[in-house]
């Protein structure tokens, strides 16, 4: 098994992305790339941190590859927008991906560069590609949010549609039964 860790907004978003492809095992909410040990939500949401809001995706690489995750990532939020997804705005909400080995931060950036260069519209991919320092799970509340909370409003206006449009858009890599 390997990890991959990302953020593209909201992790209640990202997880419930991430948790229907195939070969996920399993994806961890928590909060990288911000100064301080054991951030908790109620700091990290007052934007003085400067974590991010993150998953930590176990995948098999045998079925799924870190370059099919990316495509994932980047075609699941907006990479354009600093610190920013929909509503949800600060720091905390950025883009990021924190990578653990150079092979991955190579296939990031040249990832990274294609969705930049296939860009028409004058916007710029603002990802930032990161080595992972610490990951810090995020309160258990918050693992298998979407799950356990599909019917209330923020879930069906803001995680369904992200959900519907990878299921679309993705449909290769997204399980049977997701």
């Amino acid at each position: 098994m390997s990890t991959a860790v990302f953020g593209g907004g909201c992790f209640w978003c990202t997880e419930a992305v991430f948790a229907m492809l195939k070969g996920v095992t399993s994806v961890e909410p928590g909060y990288a790339g911000g100064a301080g040990a054991h951030p908790t939500y109620e700091r990290v949401a007052e934007g003085n941190t400067g974590h991010a809001e993150v998953i930590r995706v176990t995948y098999d690489p045998s079925i799924i590859s870190y370059e099919d995750l990316l495509t994932v990532f980047f075609g699941s939020h907006d990479p354009t927008t600093p610190n920013r997804q929909g509503a949800d705005v600060g720091e905390q909400y950025r883009s990021v991906i924190l990578y653990m080995t150079e092979e991955e931060k190579a296939i990031a950036e040249r990832v990274a560069k294609e969705i930049q260069e296939s860009l028409t519209d004058g916007t710029s991919v603002v990802t930032q590609i990161e080595k992972l320092d610490t990951f810090y799970s995020a309160e258990g509340y918050h693992k298998d949010y979407y799950a356990n909370n599909a019917s209330a409003p923020y879930c069906q206006i803001v995680i369904e549609p992200k959900i519907e449009k990878v299921r679309k858009r993705f449909a290769e890599l997204v399980k049977q039964d997701a």
